[in-house]
Protein backbone atom coordinates (compact mmCIF):
# COMPACT_ATOMS: atom_id res chain seq x y z
CA UNK A 1 0.00 0.00 0.00
CA UNK A 2 2.77 2.42 0.98
CA UNK A 3 4.64 1.69 -2.25
CA UNK A 4 1.52 2.03 -4.43
CA UNK A 5 0.67 5.45 -2.91
CA UNK A 6 4.17 6.79 -3.55
CA UNK A 7 4.14 5.36 -7.06
CA UNK A 8 0.88 7.22 -7.81
CA UNK A 9 2.33 10.45 -6.40
CA UNK A 10 5.49 10.00 -8.48
CA UNK A 11 3.33 9.40 -11.57
CA UNK A 12 1.32 12.55 -10.82
CA UNK A 13 4.49 14.61 -10.33
CA UNK A 14 6.02 13.29 -13.56
CA UNK A 15 2.78 13.99 -15.45
CA UNK A 16 2.75 17.56 -14.16
CA UNK A 17 6.41 17.98 -15.11
CA UNK A 18 5.71 16.79 -18.66
CA UNK A 19 2.75 19.16 -18.97
CA UNK A 20 4.78 22.10 -17.67
CA UNK A 21 7.60 21.29 -20.06
CA UNK A 22 5.15 21.19 -22.95
CA UNK A 23 3.68 24.54 -21.92
CA UNK A 24 7.16 26.00 -21.67
CA UNK A 25 8.18 25.00 -25.19
CA UNK A 26 8.69 27.94 -27.45
CA UNK A 27 5.98 28.30 -30.05
CA UNK A 28 7.59 29.88 -33.14
CA UNK A 29 4.37 31.68 -34.15
CA UNK A 30 3.91 33.12 -30.64
CA UNK A 31 7.56 34.19 -30.64
CA UNK A 32 7.07 35.87 -34.03
CA UNK A 33 3.98 37.71 -32.81
CA UNK A 34 5.92 38.81 -29.74
CA UNK A 35 8.81 40.09 -31.90
CA UNK A 36 6.38 42.15 -33.99
CA UNK A 37 4.84 43.60 -30.81
CA UNK A 38 8.26 44.24 -29.29
CA UNK A 39 9.38 46.15 -32.38
CA UNK A 40 6.26 48.32 -32.28
CA UNK A 41 6.69 48.93 -28.54
CA UNK A 42 10.38 49.83 -28.91
CA UNK A 43 9.60 52.37 -31.62
CA UNK A 44 6.72 53.90 -29.65
CA UNK A 45 8.92 54.10 -26.53
CA UNK A 46 11.69 55.63 -28.66
CA UNK A 47 14.05 52.89 -27.47
CA UNK A 48 16.71 52.65 -30.16
CA UNK A 49 18.62 49.90 -28.33
CA UNK A 50 15.59 47.62 -28.05
CA UNK A 51 14.67 48.20 -31.69
CA UNK A 52 18.23 47.57 -32.86
CA UNK A 53 18.33 44.32 -30.87
CA UNK A 54 15.49 43.07 -33.08
CA UNK A 55 17.38 43.77 -36.31
CA UNK A 56 19.25 40.92 -37.96
CA UNK A 57 22.98 41.54 -38.57
CA UNK A 58 22.22 41.51 -42.33
CA UNK A 59 19.23 43.87 -42.07
CA UNK A 60 18.34 45.68 -45.30
CA UNK A 61 15.64 48.06 -46.47
CA UNK A 62 14.55 49.01 -49.98
CA UNK A 63 17.69 50.85 -51.06
CA UNK A 64 21.23 49.43 -51.15
CA UNK A 65 22.30 51.88 -48.42
CA UNK A 66 19.41 50.88 -46.13
CA UNK A 67 21.30 48.82 -43.55
CA UNK A 68 21.53 48.69 -39.75
CA UNK A 69 23.36 52.02 -39.57
CA UNK A 70 20.71 53.64 -41.78
CA UNK A 71 17.98 52.20 -39.52
CA UNK A 72 19.68 53.59 -36.41
CA UNK A 73 20.08 57.07 -37.95
CA UNK A 74 16.49 57.06 -39.20
CA UNK A 75 15.13 56.09 -35.78
CA UNK A 76 17.28 58.70 -34.04
CA UNK A 77 16.06 61.42 -36.38
CA UNK A 78 12.43 60.36 -35.98
CA UNK A 79 12.79 60.22 -32.17
CA UNK A 80 14.34 63.70 -32.06
CA UNK A 81 11.69 65.15 -34.36
CA UNK A 82 8.68 63.83 -32.41
CA UNK A 83 8.04 63.82 -28.68
CA UNK A 84 5.35 61.14 -29.06
CA UNK A 85 5.24 58.38 -31.66
CA UNK A 86 2.37 56.00 -32.24
CA UNK A 87 2.09 53.11 -34.67
CA UNK A 88 -1.42 52.02 -35.57
CA UNK A 89 -1.60 48.70 -37.42
CA UNK A 90 -5.24 47.57 -37.62
CA UNK A 91 -4.59 45.21 -40.53
CA UNK A 92 -1.64 43.00 -39.70
CA UNK A 93 -0.83 39.38 -40.48
CA UNK A 94 2.28 37.39 -39.57
CA UNK A 95 3.11 33.88 -40.75
CA UNK A 96 5.99 31.45 -40.87
CA UNK A 97 7.12 30.27 -44.29
CA UNK A 98 5.82 26.69 -44.66
CA UNK A 99 8.91 25.76 -46.72
CA UNK A 100 11.58 27.37 -44.50
CA UNK A 101 10.71 27.33 -40.79
CA UNK A 102 13.38 29.93 -39.96
CA UNK A 103 11.81 32.54 -42.25
CA UNK A 104 8.64 34.51 -41.56
CA UNK A 105 6.77 37.52 -42.84
CA UNK A 106 4.52 40.27 -41.54
CA UNK A 107 2.28 42.32 -43.82
CA UNK A 108 0.57 45.36 -42.34
CA UNK A 109 -1.26 48.55 -43.12
CA UNK A 110 0.41 51.03 -40.79
CA UNK A 111 -0.30 54.59 -39.78
CA UNK A 112 2.71 56.26 -38.21
CA UNK A 113 1.95 59.40 -36.21
CA UNK A 114 4.22 61.89 -34.53
CA UNK A 115 3.32 64.60 -32.07
CA UNK A 116 4.85 67.29 -29.91
CA UNK A 117 1.89 67.03 -27.53
CA UNK A 118 -1.25 64.94 -27.27
CA UNK A 119 -2.53 65.66 -30.78
CA UNK A 120 -0.54 64.21 -33.69
CA UNK A 121 0.94 66.88 -35.94
CA UNK A 122 2.01 64.40 -38.60
CA UNK A 123 0.66 61.12 -39.87
CA UNK A 124 1.63 58.88 -42.74
CA UNK A 125 0.16 55.64 -43.96
CA UNK A 126 2.28 52.80 -45.28
CA UNK A 127 1.88 49.24 -46.43
CA UNK A 128 4.85 47.41 -44.95
CA UNK A 129 6.27 43.95 -45.41
CA UNK A 130 8.67 42.69 -42.80
CA UNK A 131 10.81 39.61 -43.38
CA UNK A 132 12.04 37.85 -40.27
CA UNK A 133 14.74 35.22 -39.67
CA UNK A 134 14.90 33.03 -36.60
CA UNK A 135 18.28 32.80 -34.91
CA UNK A 136 18.53 30.71 -31.73
CA UNK A 137 14.73 30.77 -31.20
CA UNK A 138 14.64 34.57 -31.58
CA UNK A 139 13.05 36.29 -34.57
CA UNK A 140 15.05 39.17 -36.05
CA UNK A 141 13.99 41.60 -38.76
CA UNK A 142 16.12 41.06 -41.86
CA UNK A 143 14.17 42.96 -44.58
CA UNK A 144 11.85 45.96 -44.57
CA UNK A 145 9.80 46.99 -47.60
CA UNK A 146 7.18 49.74 -47.70
CA UNK A 147 4.88 51.59 -50.08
Amino acid sequence: MFFATHLKRLGLILSCAVLLAACGRSDPQAALDAAVGNLQAALEKKDTGAAMALLHPDFAGQQPEDNREWAKKTMTLMFLRHKNIQIIAPLQKSWIDPQVSTRAFTDAQVTLTGAEGLIPDSARQYRVTLEWRRLDKEWQLIRLQWE
